[in-house]
């Protein structure tokens, strides 16, 4: 069972896994009330862990029915276990394997994390912490495994059997009712992206072609009947593809994409590598009755959880406390290709309402927390409108900062440096910063601090000299709790608009770094000149 007393979480207490498992080969009986999870872990110790330490696997209401290492059965006393922890006494010190059988109730899973079975069909949720409900592991973002996965069930309960990864094998057992099944995902991944879905689903087809070359075969599952509602959901994923491939240089890297759409899917939508699962409400659309709004959702949740293929899969969260690293990447990614897709300015006023009207209150509020969080008890409550959306505008904001050439140079190292790594907010800034000779120390305080900055702006016109004068100040009000803030750095962009509409020339600017039509604040308090004005311009800010 949960603990009754919920401990906090701290950033700075964090330390690395004290053993790494390297390949997960998993096993799952699939049936209603007794289903069995083989788990073969292949599992070393640091190098700096010290030899003898215990291996402690996380569990939540788990009944562990056997136990091996390399093998051999362990001893009573060489372990213990209890529903929500496995400890292993005295590891060897050499890399071993350990075999663990757990029994899991499908049916009875009502917090639907985990493996849950509702209306018939087997779904699993596991992040953040859903993995400890189906066998004992180290369930944390930074332990990346190479996962194989057979799955075995009735073929009258679930003729659909699907995995993480590209499909290896699968046939009906001789002299029985039931058939497999097996799925190998060739790329390292935390716990919470496993998934797997089994049941009796209908699907559509296609397929796309990358930039390489390489034809990956697209399929979305969903209930039956619902197969003529798929289209729009399939083409906005073949856009997301291409997409991603031309703006990011993303290429998609397994032989096969599933989405599954199902109407009892708690969380909205799930980017588990190569087997997306989504709430059908964020897949399915009747030109008949779904309206202009519905179809742009759908376009931008599927693109959404495409995009984290990279930016949260191929490359993610060291700890729960850098979850932005992957969602606000990701939300700005999806914003960027809506905005592609559609208007950019009308994209722009949506997700700056939704900002106005979310996430503004929460950051003047008493929920109100940085971008990055540095304690929790809850892991389920980081996932925030800051988290996501302030998120994103702080990558927007890098964006602007650098300019688009220097963003991509600084995505470029970004991806090619952190693949397949498990990383932090600190990592990934330090790539933009090597890619464009930047300091971006004072712009990291937008991970560190609460609350939305005040920027106030007076102007001053000296006719005589031809000067304009904007002294720009900065401030965050005070929370409760919480110390004063440092003046962020706000790039903010800016047109001196003339008499016949036009942007106006000047002949320099002092007072603040200027690059293009951007401003560069990085005081609480700014006095700004422009010189060389042959008339009064009207000041354009925040464009």
């Amino acid at each position: 069972m949960r603990p009754e007393t919920a401990v906090a979480i701290h950033l700075e207490d964090y330390a690395p896994a004290p053993y790494q498992i390297d390949t997960v080969d998993l096993d799952i009986q699939l049936s209603p009330r007794s289903t069995d999870v083989f788990a073969r872990l292949a599992v070393r110790r640091h190098e700096d862990t010290d030899p003898g330490a215990p291996l402690e696997l996380d569990g939540d209401e788990l009944e562990l029915v056997g136990l091996t290492l390399d093998g051999m059965p362990l001893l009573e006393n060489a372990y213990s276990a209890t529903p929500s922890k496995l400890t292993v006494n005295a590891p060897p010190e050499e890399p071993f394997i350990l075999e663990i059988k757990t029994r899991i109730d499908p049916d009875t899973n009502t917090e639907l994390m985990g493996l849950y079975r509702s209306s018939g069909t087997y779904c699993t949720q596991c992040e953040a912490e859903g993995f400890r409900r189906i066998t004992y592991f180290l369930d944390r973002p930074d332990v990346l495994s190479v996962y194989t996965t057979r799955i075995e069930a009735r073929k009258g309960d679930a003729p659909i059997l699907l995995g993480n990864g590209n499909p290896v094998n699968a046939g009906d057992l001789p002299g029985t009712d039931r058939h497999f099944s097996v799925w190998h995902d060739p790329h390292p991944k935390p716990s919470y992206l496993f998934a797997m879905v089994a049941g009796d689903l209908a699907h559509v087809a296609d397929t796309f072609v990358t930039t390489s070359g390489r034809k990956v075969d697209l399929k979305i599952y969903v209930e039956h009947g619902r197969e003529d509602r798929c289209a729009w959901a399939m083409d906005s994923l073949k856009r997301s593809m291409k997409w991603d491939e031309d703006v990011f240089g993303c290429e998609y890297d397994l032989d096969v994409f599933n989405i599954v759409a199902v109407s009892d899917f708690n969380m909205g939508a799930m980017e588990n590598k190569g087997l997306n699962i989504f709430n059908d409400k964020y897949v399915l659309a009747d030109p008949e009755t779904a309206t202009d709004q519905d179809y742009a959702n759908i376009e931008a949740v599927i693109a959404h959880e495409y995009f984290h293929n990279w930016t949260g899969n191929r490359i993610t969260c060291r700890d729960w406390f850098q979850l932005c690293l992957k969602e606000g990447l990701t939300v700005f990614r999806d914003q960027e290709f809506s905005s592609d897709m559609r208007s950019r300015a009308v994209k722009r006023i949506a997700d700056v309402r939704l900002l106005k009207s979310h996430q503004f209150p929460e950051d003047a509020g008493p929920l109100a927390h940085p971008v990055r969080p540095r304690k929790y008890t809850e892991i389920n409550n980081f996932y925030t409108a800051t988290v996501y959306e302030k998120g994103a505008e702080v990558v927007r904001m890098l964006k602007t900062l650098l300019g688009p050439d220097g963003f991509r140079k600084g995505m470029d190292l970004y991806l090619e440096r952190h693949d397949v790594d498990a990383t932090t907010i600190e990592a990934f800034l330090v790539c933009f910063s090597e890619a464009t000779a930047t300091d971006l120390g004072q712009f990291a305080r937008w991970y560190d601090q609460a609350g939305t900055p005040q920027v106030e702006v007076k102007s001053h016109y000296d006719t005589r000299a031809g000067e304009l004068t904007l002294d720009i100040s900065q401030s965050i009000a005070p929370l409760p709790g919480q110390a004063s803030s440092e003046p962020a750095v706000i790039p903010l962009r800016f047109g001196l608009v003339g008499p016949n509409g036009e942007d106006m020339s000047f002949d320099r600017v002092t007072g603040a770094r200027l690059q293009e039509d951007v401003l560069i604040l990085e005081e609480q308090n700014q006095s700004v000149t422009f010189t060389g004005l042959k008339s009064r311009p009207v000041v354009s800010l925040l464009r």
